[in-house]
């Protein structure tokens, strides 16, 4: 934000009023919000106007700023990585707390994966908030990578690049507590109506989810229950149209499933049986 000073005064105040409503004009609906965040991103005017004008050709707050807030943390962010939603707090405290209960049920921190994991928000959570885990993400975009490394590796996390599972450490198989997976689930029909800011500035691969939106979710649901651990459970985020299917994929790979609706976010939770 601007100095105190400089903010009282009145062509300061108008210039303030001008940038929101060109904010507000471009559709952005949080305009004041945006234009203090634009405006305390640099102390160099240009510089903002630069930023300014790049918010409004439609490229996301999130990677001008080069960082996006999730579950209260402040997560590094990568031009053309998927940006963390909000909606998927819901799946990241499900996981911590799956992973919570398994560390207690078997003494020892527990293992956690997250797959598909874009710049690692929900990795992130389940470090701060699940106490000691053993923690592995994996991404195929190199830009996810990339900021999942600075936002993990400090947490303790390890974090891999590749397609699914064949990106993660052969030895874990068989020992995951908790998979949890925000995999892409747009059906390829209806990227075209999603907003500008992730239709044209985030890597297709994490939006595209095939013809139904689960073509990830079926490679994930098949391979399951070779990765979790005896009473382990899959994580993942889905529409509510597309829940019953994703359950019915993951009764297929063998896992127990059921679906939680909270809100306007819909989670599928499967679990291998302990026997």
């Amino acid at each position: 934000m601007p100095p105190a000073d400089a903010s009282s005064s009145p062509n300061a105040a108008s210039a303030d009023d001008a940038l929101v409503a060109r904010l507000r004009a471009a559709g952005c609906v949080f305009a004041e919000d945006e234009a203090a965040l634009l405006v305390g991103a640099s102390t160099d005017p240009e510089r903002v106007e630069e930023l300014v004008a790049r918010r409004i050709a439609g490229e996301p707050l999130e990677a001008l700023l080069g960082w996006a807030e999730f579950a209260g943390l402040r997560l590094d962010v990568e031009p053309g990585a998927f940006v963390p939603r909000h909606r998927t707090e819901a799946l990241a405290a499900e996981a911590a707390r799956r992973a919570r209960l398994a560390s207690a049920g078997h003494g020892h921190p527990a293992v956690v994966v997250d797959l598909c994991c874009g710049v690692g928000a929900i990795g992130a959570v389940v470090a701060e908030t699940a106490g000691p885990v053993v923690l592995l993400a994996a991404d195929l975009d190199p830009a996810a990578v990339r900021a999942a490394r600075r936002n993990l590796e400090p947490r303790g996390g390890q974090v891999f690049e590749g397609d699914l599972y064949e990106a993660l450490p052969p030895e874990f198989a068989g020992r995951v507590d908790v998979l949890a997976v925000n995999a892409p689930y747009v059906p390829s029909g209806e990227i075209a109506f999603m907003p500008p800011e992730a239709r044209d500035h985030e890597a297709r691969v994490a939006l595209d989810g095939g013809t139904d939106g689960l073509d990830v979710h079926r490679r994930v649901a098949a391979s399951a229950a070779r990765w979790l651990a005896p009473g382990g459970s899959l994580v993942i985020e889905t529409s509510e149209r597309q829940a019953g299917t994703a359950a019915a994929l993951m009764r297929h790979g063998g896992l127990d499933a059921v679906v939680v609706e909270d809100d306007d976010v819909t989670l599928v939770i499967g679990s291998r049986p302990s026997a």
